[in-house]
C-alpha cells in the first residue's frame, strides 16, 4: 500500500512557500491550478486548495475553516536535528503548541501550520521508538 497526505489550504502560494520553507519539501509540480505536489517526504504530499467556507463533504454540513482546529489525523514528521527543524517551522511561520515531550527515546513538539492543521516534529534516538523508558 501505498500511502500520500493531502492538505487543504485557502491558497497554494503562500502554502506552497511554507511547507518548502518550513519543513525542506520541494514543489514538484502544480497541476491544475489548484493542486501542488510536493517532494522530499517518505510520501507525497498535496496541497488541495479549497475555499474557506467550502464544504468538504456534502453529506455533512460542515465547512472548512483554516482557523486552529483540531482533528484526530494529524502529519508525525521525522527530523533529524528537532532544535534546527524547530527553528526553521518558527521562521516559516509554524506556532509552537508544546514544549519538547521526551518518550520513548523521542523528542516531540508539537505546532501548528498557517492554515490551522496541528502537525509535530519528532526525534528519535534510534530507528522508532524504544521498547522502554531506559
Amino acid at each position: 500500500m501505498k500511502v500520500i497526505v493531502d492538505i487543504d489550504v485557502p491558497e497554494l502560494a503562500p502554502a506552497i512557500d511554507f511547507y518548502c520553507s518550513a519543513l525542506g519539501l520541494q514543489l514538484s509540480r502544480l497541476l491544475d491550478t489548484d493542486v501542488a505536489e510536493l517532494a522530499g517526504a517518505s510520501c507525497t504530499i498535496y496541497l488541495l486548495r479549497h475555499a474557506a467556507g467550502s464544504r468538504p463533504v456534502h453529506a455533512l454540513a460542515l465547512q472548512r475553516q483554516y482557523s486552529r482546529h483540531w482533528t484526530p489525523v494529524h502529519l508525525d514528521l521525522v527530523v533529524d536535528d528537532l532544535a534546527a527543524a524547530t527553528r526553521r517551522a518558527l521562521a516559516a511561520g509554524a506556532v509552537q503548541e508544546s514544549a519538547c515531550v521526551e518518550w520513548r527515546g523521542s523528542k516531540c513538539i508539537s505546532f501548528a501550520d498557517p492554515f490551522g492543521h496541528g502537525f509535530c516534529l519528532i526525534e528519535f534516538a534510534g530507528e522508532s521508538y524504544t521498547a522502554d523508558d531506559a
